[in-house]
């Protein structure tokens, strides 16, 4: 019990003493930037059994899935559109170069976890775009997966013809 406060001034000096640890705490929640010594952000995005690792860094805008340009790893272009979200909605289109590896899944899944890997590495790159990709909701991993098969179905949740006689 040596720590008790015996006066009020000495509870001042306390009050004063933990408003300054408050006001150090206050200047140290801004986010710094994470790059490696290349200059580079990295993230993982999942999505449904896909997932992407990405790394970032200022360019010309070329993304790079698996070896491949965007186009033609990701022919559609609805999965062109999904992996432009993140720049669009940062405002930073046409700004950094992507390279992302992707495995599992199909493409859809794919495109998504690419988005979501895009998103992440972004926000670490710069914590000044975090504020609209998590009003978009690009940094929250899609949680939605393929329900297992269970005996006695035909797949997860059908059944069988259901036979009176």
């Amino acid at each position: 019990m040596a720590d008790q406060v015996n006066s009020l001034e000495e509870l001042g000096q306390v009050a004063e003493g933990i408003q300054a640890v408050q006001a150090v705490v206050e200047v140290a929640a801004p986010r710094e930037p994470i790059r490696d010594h290349l200059g580079r952000s990295y993230a993982t995005g999942k999505r449904k059994d896909a997932v992407a690792r990405v790394w970032i860094k200022p360019g010309s805008g070329k993304v790079i899935v698996n070896g491949k340009e965007m186009n033609t790893y990701f022919a559609r272009p609805v999965l062109q559109m999904i992996l432009a979200q993140p720049f669009s909605v940062a405002g930073v289109t046409g700004q950094f170069d992507v390279v992302a590896t992707v495995k599992g899944g199909g493409l859809s899944g794919q495109a998504g976890a690419v988005k979501h890997g895009v998103s992440k590495a972004l926000q670490l790159y710069d914590p000044a775009l975090r504020p609209a990709l998590k009003a978009a909701g690009f940094l929250t991993r899609d949680s939605r997966v393929v329900e297992r098969k269970k005996y006695g179905k035909a797949k997860a949740r059908k059944s069988f013809q259901f036979s009176k006689r």
